[in-house]
């Protein structure tokens, strides 16, 4: 599939080096994706929270090469990572003819996360967003005339060329990403802005991620996305998904926080009922993920307060929860949960705004 929208006039002249910056969020998926077509392309329609702690800083230096191919060494936390290159060379051949600088330069890339990598905080979402943004940075200096709205849109395009849920991860706070009927301008190959009204309800939403397995998954997520090809509850997945879509615009609009922790939590253990019945079957979660889990019905029901869960393709629990309520739920995630991560770790965050381009 090529999209001639994002290849631009051949460039008057290359720079001889140079540098690019930029820190990118996570992002926690609401309606999950899960399931693909060829070129990246999503199943089914997703919508999410981009976060505001949870990032990776990436740092793009390049320099002009006489030698054939891709060429780029890569550093995750200062200790080179062979086993990344894999990964992104197929990114570099996928971005070539909409970056064709690439095989030009010699690229050192430099990333560093706030929070564990490979654990189910979307390591690879602000990862490849951030790499997608410096790439972006480099063209905007041979294209000096791209628009800040096309700059994000083509940011977007490529990241998720990469990881699919990279997409999401550009601009904040609540991205949707895949053709939905219902909601203007959604597409398949880019994340949008959701563009309808949002109650005050859910604006400054807490997201505090638990850490209950800080090592790396099992089953990766391009398996997991693999095995719906074939799974037998994956078309009505996929309706799900759709018609969760489409309750969510009322919810957003309404501020009904008591139907959304319904969603949520159901689009969460969907995700993980189809893990556990694809084959091969999975499982992700841990002991500790349904401890949580039950510990947080609990409370609700006893306090009334609107915590909630979701979970990612991994052990970790996200505990989102209104601003409004946040001193209350607080307490309850150190005194009553924290018990329950590895070491006793979780990290507090929130709605954010997206990436941010770093001053080098």
């Amino acid at each position: 599939m090529i999209v001639n929208e994002f290849i631009l006039k051949p460039y008057k002249q290359l720079l001889e080096n140079g540098a690019a910056a930029y820190i990118a969020p996570s992002n926690i998926a609401l309606v999950k994706y899960w399931g693909k077509k060829a070129h990246q392309i999503p199943a089914n329609p997703s919508v999410s929270f981009t976060l505001d702690h949870c990032k990776t800083t990436t740092t793009l230096k390049f320099e002009k090469k006489t030698s054939e191919g891709f060429s780029f060494d890569v550093f995750l936390e200062g200790v080179l990572e062979e086993d990344f290159k894999p990964k992104i060379e197929q990114f570099f051949k996928r971005i070539e003819i909409y970056l064709p600088f690439l095989s030009a330069y010699h690229f050192v890339i430099e990333t560093s996360n706030t929070f564990p990598h490979s654990s189910g905080i979307a390591s690879s979402a602000s990862g490849m967003s951030a790499l997608a943004l410096c790439l972006m940075q480099i063209e905007q200096q041979l294209n000096p005339n791209i628009s800040k709205e096309f700059f994000n849109k083509k940011a977007s395009f490529l990241a998720r060329l990469g990881s699919g849920s990279a997409c999401r991860s550009i601009e904040g706070d609540l991205i949707v990403w895949g053709t939905h009927a219902n909601i203007e301008g959604s597409s398949d190959l880019v994340g949008v802005k959701y563009p309808y009204e949002v109650h005050q309800n859910f604006k400054n939403y807490r997201d505090t991620i638990l850490l209950v397995d800080k090592g790396e998954k099992q089953v990766s997520s391009t398996v997991g996305h693999n095995l719906m090809h074939n799974h037998p509850f994956a078309e009505q997945r996929f309706q799900q998904a759709h018609s969760n879509m489409d309750a969510l615009i009322l919810i957003f609009k309404s501020g009904d926080l008591d139907a959304f922790i319904s969603i949520v939590e159901r689009e969460a253990l969907t995700l993980h009922s189809m893990m556990m019945s694809s084959d091969p079957y999975f499982i992700l979660m841990k002991p500790n993920t349904l401890e949580i889990i039950n510990k947080i019905w609990t409370f609700r029901a006893q306090t009334g307060l609107h915590v909630c869960f979701t979970l990612d393709a991994g052990a970790n629990v996200h505990v989102l929860f209104p601003q409004s309520e946040a001193i209350e739920i607080q307490e309850f995630i150190k005194t009553e949960l924290a018990v329950h991560c590895q070491n006793g770790h979780f990290i507090e965050d929130k709605l954010g705004l997206g990436a941010q381009p770093i001053k080098i």
